[in-house]
């Protein structure tokens, strides 16, 4: 919901005007928001393939471990991090200056596209990012593989279908939602950006910035019994009348 407000209200505003004002400041303030909203929702993904490891492979230990005060610890944890990590790229973009073009062929304050406006040297801020993205990436994505391989061990274990179809569906909304976001920041923040046209960037950005928060809801929606239940109920309506 922080990623998407922080975002799309303007988004539309640019559409029916074809094109928005916006200042520095404001600009600056929309990519904290952004990174800080980005950045946590990578640390919230790890954390649930943690809970889905202990959920899996530690079924007998999995209350006492997962307790109530762990998970508000974790999610604090993430918040407080993903402020720390958001807030020093935006430190360093304060202390450029800012002097040539002021458009951004962008429909939000990315940081590619405004450190494209700097007449600055703004090649520290780009290794910091660089740094930062790549241990924020791939780090947690590893340790996400690596929960998920123990996972699918604990599957193959199962010697009946059933008990396998439903132990897997625990986790494949969380493991969808992970393969559609990480794929989308890996292609934008890790992969080199040279022969990448601006427009393949919008278009990876829109993924992980709407699609993938648009498909939440829709994911994690359809495994709860009374959603489902809702349902069939439509389509039984639909069908009669």
């Amino acid at each position: 919901m922080l990623l998407i407000s922080n975002i799309v209200p303007f988004l539309v505003h640019i559409i029916l005007l074809n094109g928005g004002l916006v200042s520095l400041k404001g600009c600056i303030t929309q990519f904290f928001f952004y990174g800080l909203s980005a950045t946590t929702e990578c640390l919230l993904l790890t954390a649930m393939s943690y809970d889905r490891y202990l959920a899996i492979c530690s079924p007998l230990h999995y209350s006492s471990i997962m307790s109530p005060q762990l998970c508000l610890y974790i999610v604090v944890s993430c918040w407080s991090l993903g402020f720390i990590i958001t807030l020093i790229p935006v430190l360093l973009i304060q202390t450029l200056w800012f002097c040539g073009p002021n458009t951004i062929d962008h429909f939000f304050c990315d940081l590619g596209p405004l450190l494209e406006l700097s007449c600055s040297d703004v090649s520290i801020v780009k290794y910091e990012v660089l740094s930062l993205s790549g241990l924020l990436t791939i780090m947690p994505f590893l340790f996400i593989v690596v929960t998920y391989v123990y996972i699918f061990i604990t599957i193959m274990k199962i010697t009946c279908i059933t008990g396998r179809q439903k132990t897997f569906s625990t986790c494949s909304s969380h493991l969808t939602v992970v393969c559609a976001y990480y794929g989308a920041l890996f292609a934008i923040y890790v992969v080199p950006r040279t022969g990448q046209s601006l427009n393949v960037n919008k278009m990876v950005s829109l993924m992980y910035s709407m699609v993938t928060p648009l498909f939440n809801p829709i994911i994690y929606g359809l495994r709860n019994q009374e959603i489902k239940a809702a349902i069939r109920n439509y389509l039984r309506i639909c069908r009669r009348t």
